[in-house]
């Protein structure tokens, strides 16, 4: 048997066990899959002209690091334009959407994303601040959360939008004023497209570019693997078109959306997509959606949010999403929901086990963010082997332990002490996934363990954490992201340790992660990516 990769001189963290293994390097067959452990010596020794042959000087090998929650596709497309996601205030918006709109042809569109609803403070979200600068230009600015945008007064005239609409998705809004004028503000993507179908499109080797580049980017960062939520459009056609070229760095679980409306025919579909894919990607699973989000107002909440909003569900009958989910769970089909408000987080978890005590194959569902929800529903993951799926770094960036930011004013002091509880789900003995929801947030899994960790704003972290009752252990971040998410995808006999057999998909750190300092995690260097043994990226450092 052929060797295909030599790592030597390397200190082999295993994530089950926080452990260093004895064995000082680890060769990897031509199956991609770690094939020997061993010294420097013995392990060299399989090597041949044909194998890579890399001497790590002391750096940390560990199995590598799966993003639980990303959208890899959408959050290529969506991230082009105008970055806000660093403006403070309103006067920051101005300043950056002048700036653009200066260096804007005549009649271009202007997009920008990232723009987080705090920087309104008491005013209501809206693009009224920013008239003036956006006269005449038609401007798309979608919001932090991907679930909301605004729009200019140009870019609603274009689209024809000029009052509220009705939509099959139970939380979708054109916001309108008390004269039935629209705001700007478009809530869920059913209100969103209306704008997006009349602005200017990528070409498709566009979209493939940025896709391929946020791609390379993400196995730089050190990971190996995703488990992506959504495959919209030609999503699937643009990973398979990268995978057959050989441009795809990492190995990821594709869900596919299923919307409000979707009938028996659609589930069919659903059904008969699962198990496709290539060499790196295949399809498992279904993603549905329970709520919206807290600070659009969207999400489904046992008691109004502090505006009387966030009182009802996505799916307008929310017992066709319990109906679904019977249907898929007889299948085998594993489902992802995405349920932020306690309401939703309830009845995805009466949905499973509705689904369960109806018989048929053991399946391993999810519930997506779990962004507040109280005492009594913490141990009804584990009982029902419900994967509970989170991104701490939500709760890091974008809400502040004093709760004077928007997603805890509007769910006031008891529902927001409730904000991500990463340690009570894992005590109460819940398998915990960690992912950053990108582009919502930065995609770099370091600063995903580390936010788990210390739960402190990553722009200053000299602020006091959120919640640091909830945080997790060094260990417990790093399990979320290896041991954790391989059980999520049923896929623990071959990925996320380091073992004789297992995938050759590693990440190589210059130093350990469970005795670096969390607030300086974010910071070690990534030396050496590998999926299936073969190098995605690498630094100087490993020659």
């Amino acid at each position: 048997m052929r060797t295909r990769l030599v790592l030597s001189s390397a200190r082999l963290l295993d994530p089950g066990s926080g452990a260093f293994l004895p064995q000082t390097a680890l060769a990897v067959s031509d199956s991609g899959r770690i094939c020997a452990l061993g010294d420097d010596r013995e392990i060299r020794g399989l090597a041949d002209s044909g194998t890579e042959v890399v001497d790590l000087q002391g750096a940390v090998v560990t199995a590598g690091f799966v993003d639980g929650h990303l959208h890899p596709v959408s959050g290529a497309d969506l991230t082009h334009g105008l970055d806000l996601s660093r403006c403070a205030d309103v006067a920051d918006v101005r300043e950056a959407l002048a700036g653009e709109v200066r260096r804007l042809g005549r009649g271009a569109w202007l997009f920008g994303w990232g723009l987080d609803p705090n920087v309104f403070g008491d005013q209501p979200v809206g693009i009224a601040p920013f008239d003036s600068v956006l006269d005449g230009v038609p401007a798309f600015l979608l919001l932090f959360d991907a679930h909301s945008a605004l729009a200019s007064r140009r870019a609603l005239e274009l689209a024809g939008v000029d009052g509220p609409r009705e939509f099959d998705q139970a939380s979708a809004e054109v916001v309108c004023d008390a004269h039935g004028r629209p705001t700007g503000l478009l809530q869920e993507d059913a209100a969103c497209a209306l704008v997006e179908r009349v602005a200017p499109q990528p070409t498709r080797a566009e979209r493939r570019q940025r896709l391929a580049a946020a791609l390379r980017a993400m196995a730089a960062a050190g990971l190996t693997g995703g488990h992506v939520m959504d495959a919209n459009g030609d999503s699937l056609a643009l990973l398979a078109e990268l995978d057959e070229a050989g441009e795809l760095p990492l190995r990821l679980r594709v869900a596919p959306w299923c919307q409000p409306g979707t009938d028996a025919a659609g589930v069919r579909d659903l059904i008969a997509l699962q198990g496709t894919g290539g060499a790196l990607w295949r399809v498992d699973g279904v993603k549905l959606f329970m709520d919206g989000t807290i600070d659009n107002g969207t999400a489904w909440l046992e008691r109004p949010d502090c505006h009387g909003e966030s009182t009802h569900a996505f799916w307008p009958e929310p017992e066709a999403y319990t109906r679904i989910i019977g249907e898929l769970h007889r299948a085998g089909v594993p489902t992802a929901t995405h349920a932020i408000g306690d309401a939703a987080v309830r009845h995805a978890l009466d949905a499973v086990e509705k689904a369960a005590a109806g018989g048929g194959p053991a399946v391993r569902h999810r519930v997506e963010h779990i962004e507040t929800v109280p005492d009594d529903t913490l141990h009804r993951f584990a009982e029902l082997g419900v994967v509970a799926s989170m991104q701490p770094t939500h709760c890091c960036d974008f809400t502040r332990a004093d709760h004077t930011d928007n997603w805890s004013r509007r769910l006031g002091e008891e529902r927001a002490s409730r904000a991500w509880r990463c340690r009570d789900l894992w005590d109460s003995g819940a398998t915990v996934v960690l992912g950053s929801d990108w582009p919502i947030a930065p995609f770099p899994p370091l600063g995903v363990m580390a936010g788990a960790r210390h739960r402190r704003p990553s722009r200053d972290l000299s602020q006091p954490p959120h919640g640091p009752e909830q945080a997790l252990t060094a260990l417990e971040a790093l399990r979320a992201m290896t041991v954790n998410a391989a059980f999520a995808a049923s896929e623990s006999h071959e990925t996320g340790h380091l073992a004789l057999g297992h995938r050759a998909d590693l990440t190589v750190l210059a130093d350990d992660p469970l005795t670096t300092p969390a607030t300086d995690l974010p910071d070690l260097p990534v030396l050496l990516t590998t999926v299936d043994g073969r190098v995605t990226f690498r630094t100087d450092r490993t020659g």
